[in-house]
């Protein structure tokens, strides 16, 4: 069998879910949205659904806590 320098391909795929906001979170991001495009110089604000990846990427990033046990938890596994 051929060694290649490449494994198997990540499932990149996006995954679709739904969530219930309560309605000042729902408020809050529209009013992000609105203050996004407007220190972007769009005329448009972004849809504020577009926003909750980017910003669940952001702090499960910046979350140092969860960075570490992430970090043993696949350490675990291998």
């Amino acid at each position: 069998m051929t060694k290649l320098k490449l494994s198997a391909i990540p499932d990149d795929r996006p995954v679709k879910i739904t969530v219930e906001l309560p309605a000042a979170v729902h408020r809050d991001l529209v009013a992000y949205a609105e203050i996004l495009a407007r220190s972007n110089g769009e005329k448009a604000p972004p849809d504020p659904a577009k926003l909750v990846a980017p910003m669940l990427q952001r702090f499960m990033a910046t979350d140092k806590g969860f960075r570490k046990e992430k970090g043993q938890l696949h350490q675990a596994a291998s």
